[in-house]
């Protein structure tokens, strides 16, 4: 789960420094409906940059595409897409994006929608083996295999290109809840934000770390990132962590500058900078040593 208003800020200020290449002094771009092509201020969580270098953006109101000059909208009336809500983005090894909708705690419309940049292709529960039509995270490995995070008890579900295969609360150890966060570890194995904590896949063998058996703040986790290091940063409802596969350490508003402890997504720079946006708390960024920010680059 993502909070819409919150990440609206968030992104369009990390939009802005993917863009910009900074001098001594940070340079901020806001982008919104007002100044741009952008569809809607409300920015869910999709971001993805493709093989030319343009930044695709999902939103309340669309898919948007902008090569640095040009926005290119696309919605419900004008494509393929299933669903004006995009809330999650990725690119699979063949250039192809897809494209998460649905709406957030709405069950009904939605889906998952493939776009090769001529050709759209639309899975639902109704079509295919997906288990849900609420698409809240994508994430794709070194197999080239697409695993969709799902809302409700839906579960994940892993996509080889021809077989659906959904691992749910009734057929594995994942845990109960949404699916907000996925991302794959440097050795292949799947991390799972969800409301009963982190599970991580290893294509046989579930481990679930929660706050009865690890140092993780809260069971609700949001976003998940790996540093250049191989440090899993988890953003949850109670603070931030960091889990080195032995160490936890955890960031909060007592004992470091985190401005709220409610965190929902989160973005690692080149530079290492660890972008952290909050619900209600603004936009933080992080990096062990010092901030920096000349030439920021996703």
């Amino acid at each position: 789960m993502k909070t819409v208003l919150v990440l609206g800020l968030v992104v369009l200020l990390v939009i802005g420094s993917a863009f910009v290449a900074c001098s001594q002094t940070p340079e901020w771009i806001v982008y919104n409906t007002d100044n741009s092509g952008l569809p809607h201020n409300q920015i869910l969580g999709g971001l993805a940059i493709d093989e030319q270098g343009s930044l695709w953006v999902g939103t309340g109101g669309g898919l948007a595409k902008f090569d640095g000059e040009t926005w290119t909208v696309y919605n419900t009336d004008n494509s393929g897409l299933p669903h004006y809500m995009v809330i999650d983005l990725a690119f699979d090894a063949q250039g192809n994006l897809w494209v998460g909708t649905g709406r957030f705690m709405a069950p009904g419309g939605g889906g998952l929608a493939k776009f090769d940049g001529k050709t759209w292709a639309v899975y639902t529960k109704d079509n295919s083996g997906l288990p849900g039509n609420q698409i809240l995270a994508l994430a794709v490995d070194l197999q080239g295999n697409l695993w969709v995070g799902t809302e409700f008890r839906d579960g994940v579900a892993k996509f080889d290109g021809e077989t659906w295969t959904a691992y749910t609360q009734d057929n594995s150890d994942l845990p109960d809840g949404p699916l907000p966060a996925l991302t794959f570890d440097a050795q292949g194995n799947l991390w799972i934000g969800t409301q009963g904590g982190v599970a991580k896949f290893d294509g046989e063998t579930w481990t679930v770390y929660n706050t009865g058996n690890s140092g993780l703040p809260d069971n609700a986790v949001n976003a998940l990132a790996f540093d250049a290091q191989g440090n899993l940063w988890i953003g949850a409802d109670g603070g931030l962590a960091k889990f080195d596969g032995e160490i936890w350490m955890v960031y909060n508003k007592v004992n470091s500058g985190l401005p709220n402890n409610w965190i929902w997504i989160l973005l690692i720079d080149t530079q290492g900078n660890t972008w952290i946006g909050t619900y209600l708390g603004g936009l933080a960024v992080y990096r062990e040593g010092g901030v920096i920010l000349t030439g920021v680059q996703e």
